[in-house]
């Protein structure tokens, strides 16, 4: 699998190591690297990037302010030397947080998870045509999703929690992890509110498989998931924080 990717940062030291990984790794195809977001606008209206290394900090416009303004942007691995802008960089549903200085082995972890990414998106994309019959089958207390060229049916109090990524979710129950396309809106307007929770733009909860909250995360199913600021109120009425 190829990735057509762009480096967007107004440093041109990080820039060049930038390059320099990327040059490494057969996968990745640089089609260009800007010292502006608004440079590199010409080149994401073709569509065909699917990976963008973004800084944050920049003079004209901050790399979360230009990932804003993108109806539809490509895969983003955020670049900054600023710590405190990951909990942001989440929420706009990035691919990963690269804390500059950063190895190259971090930056290897990171192309791992993207390209984990595309590959989803990809069999989801083939394995189903996307009509009406596809789409999840909501019952009383169970939930149909085609699959795999297979359907599957899955128990509402086997279902963990729900993570939305682009056009496609997957499911993570206790057996097993079912990836389909679906639309993490519509499936948070159809589930049972008395048994899950929408706590971030790419994840629904069980209400029930909620283990702890500290800070921005709740702890679920061993996993240790994002809360957004607009979500959080829900989710604290779920503790018991008024």
């Amino acid at each position: 699998m190829k990735l057509n990717c762009i480096i967007i940062d107004d440093e041109y030291l990080a820039r060049n190591y930038l390059k320099d990984y990327v040059n490494k790794i057969p996968n990745l195809e640089l089609l260009g690297d800007f010292n502006s977001p608004l440079k590199a606008m010409e080149v994401l209206k073709t569509g065909e990037v699917d990976l963008m290394f973004l800084d944050i900090q920049m003079p004209e416009i901050t790399g979360i302010e230009f990932l804003k303004t993108m109806d539809k942007a490509p895969h983003v691995l955020l670049t900054t030397a600023y710590e405190e802008y990951a909990l942001q960089g989440y929420e706009l549903d990035v691919a990963d947080y690269l804390l500059k200085p950063f190895s190259f082995e971090r930056f290897l972890k990171a192309i791992n998870k993207v390209l984990e990414l595309e590959e989803k998106n990809q069999k989801a994309k083939k394995s189903e045509p996307g009509d009406v019959m596809n789409k999840p089958q909501l019952k009383e207390d169970h939930l149909i999703i085609r699959a795999d060229r297979k359907l599957y049916k899955i128990n509402y109090e086997d279902l963990v929690y729900i993570e939305g990524q682009k056009a496609y979710v997957t499911f993570h129950t206790r057996k097993k992890n079912i990836t389909a396309l679906a639309s993490l809106r519509e499936l948070e307007e159809q589930l049972p509110s008395s048994h899950f929770i929408r706590i971030h733009k790419s994840y629904i909860v069980s209400i029930h498989e909620m283990e702890s909250l500290e800070g921005n995360q709740v702890e679920i199913g061993g996993q240790h998931l994002p809360v957004s600021k607009s979500h959080r109120p829900a989710v604290e009425k779920v503790f018991g924080i008024s």
